[in-house]
């Protein structure tokens, strides 16, 4: 099967789907790959070494994009709708929920979509979303930090206090993965953290794991609405797969923070956990509502492009052999796993929750996947 990898183009996405390793792997299964040139020469993967690992190099997306199978990191931009056609399989986070031109331009090319981000292993697990999440949480306490600082417009609070001025105060709302390594970051700088989520179970394993360095809350509006009213940077790390946010943050809880405090929403690439959010770039990462920074930067890894790139394909790989190997169709049918990753095809919107969102029809996937 031919494979492209296009050169990433939303700003300053320096991730590539692929490293010269994968190709390795994929090309050395008898596969042809077409990598974009320059799609990796800023994270250190340059176009030789990819040649090296018998991949082809492409002058433009047009060639990378004219392939079989496609893989990508980011949802597809303005810029590369007009790629979109009948027998096209793409494979990348998608996030359709937040992204409707990409949604209606996959539906009208009848083609093929694929997203990391609903993708489960065995134990209903995301395997796929799981390295971007860990990389995010503990970036949202490092970008929250730098936030903080006077020259960003923060209210100057440095999270780890020093002796005889206490620490900062991080609220973290979620407990799954993003909210763990959010943790993980916030406790390790010494700073005094609260974690909400709505299981209790989980709640005790974490208290299990971090002991008294953390602190655990049962989400419901007026516990969340104390304690954001009295932190430093508060952390959305709130996920329902393929669905919007729930919004915990409302307008009249940011109102009561201390001017100058920060929200981090990694939430955003399904819409942000706060009334108040609206995604934000690298470029520009930050802007403020009732006195408080609100940075919402949909690609947070990518600010770390080259360890993200490396966890990326890590876990990506072994899916991308078997949709090779195999074909879209067999593949999904022998691995339910990626079968959940399908969410549009035939016209139609073949993830459940997504389809509830949006409020169209739900297509059983099962129904599209008998070879031709």
């Amino acid at each position: 099967m031919r494979i492209g990898v296009p050169k990433e183009v939303k700003n300053h996405e320096y991730r590539v789907a692929l490293t010269p390793a994968g190709a390795s792997v994929l090309t050395g299964r008898g596969h042809q790959v077409l990598v974009q040139t320059q799609a990796g020469v800023r994270i250190g993967f340059s176009d030789e070494a990819y040649a090296a690992a018998g991949a082809k190099i492409v002058a433009s997306a047009g060639e990378a994009w004219g392939c079989e199978l496609v893989v990508k990191v980011k949802e597809p931009q303005p810029a590369e709708l007009g790629f979109f056609r009948e027998d096209l399989v793409l494979f990348t986070y998608l996030h359709l929920i937040t992204c409707p031109d990409v949604t209606e331009g996959m539906l009208s090319a009848n083609a093929v979509g694929i997203a990391y981000e609903t993708v489960t292993d065995g134990r209903g697990g995301l395997p796929l979303l799981i390295p971007m999440s860990e990389i995010a949480g503990r970036l949202s306490i490092q970008m929250g930090a730098w936030a903080l600082m006077l020259p960003q417009g923060g209210s100057g609070v440095l999270l780890a206090g020093i002796p005889g001025v206490p620490p900062g105060k991080v609220v973290i709302l979620g407990g799954g993965t993003v909210g763990t390594h959010a943790a993980r970051a916030a406790v390790g700088l010494g700073a005094d953290v609260t974690l909400f989520d709505v299981s209790l179970p989980r709640l005790r394993q974490l208290e299990d794991i971090f002991g008294p360095s953390l602190k655990t809350c049962y989400a419901e509006p007026d516990a969340i609405g104390r304690h954001v009213a009295d932190a430093d940077l508060v952390i959305g790390a709130v996920l329902v797969p393929g669905k919007h946010s729930p919004k915990l943050v409302t307008r009249n809880m940011l109102r009561a923070m201390r001017p100058g405090s920060v929200f981090v929403d990694v939430g955003i690439d399904q819409g942000g956990c706060a009334e108040t959010s609206r995604p934000t770039s690298h470029a520009e990462p930050i802007y403020v509502e009732e006195g408080v920074l609100h940075y919402c930067v949909p690609n947070m890894p990518g600010a770390v492009a080259r360890t993200s790139t490396l966890a990326l394909t890590q876990a990506t790989l072994p899916y991308i052999a078997k949709l090779a190997d195999l074909g879209w169709r067999r593949a999904l049918l022998e691995d339910p796993g990626l079968r959940n990753g399908l969410q549009v095809a035939a016209r139609g919107i073949t993830y459940r929750a997504l389809a509830e969102d949006l409020r169209v029809p739900f297509v059983e996937p099962d129904s599209l996947l008998k070879p031709r």
